[in-house]
């Protein structure tokens, strides 16, 4: 897994990483997590299921809120972490080291148009205001 400088961000708090198997693995920043509190339970995607950037498609709560966790592209659910399942509160302890589920994207042109949307984490961090 590669590290948080490498990864893509959401507006919406999700980050992205292009991985070498081609696969893209999603997670929540640190700034959501922090903003979350501590996650209680984590309501998946299903694996096979069609994402579109942008459109809520699991949900992750905490003990202050529950909140949407929305596809950082386009493309189909292939994997959850079943880790995250079990003890879900492992997203506040490394928030960029745990992924949520992994999408294969729909075609390598929409990923690199959608990939042009997200952040670098400088920039995310500034927007977030982290």
């Amino acid at each position: 897994m590669k590290t948080q400088d490498t990864f893509k961000f959401a507006e919406t708090h999700e980050w992205a990483s292009i991985e070498d198997d081609g696969l893209v693995w999603v997670g929540i920043s640190n700034h959501a997590q922090e903003a979350l509190g501590d996650v209680m339970f984590f309501q998946a995607p299903k694996v096979g299921q069609q994402v579109k950037q942008g459109l809520p498609i699991a949900v992750i709560e905490s003990v202050k809120a529950a909140s949407d966790i929305h596809a950082p592209i386009s493309g189909e659910i292939v994997a959850l972490n079943e880790e995250v399942d079990a003890s879900p509160e492992i997203v506040n302890e490394k928030p960029y080291a745990v992924w949520l589920f992994k999408i294969k994207p729909t075609s390598e042109e929409t990923l690199q148009a959608e990939l042009a949307t997200l952040m670098p984490l400088e920039k995310y961090n500034l927007s977030a205001g982290a």
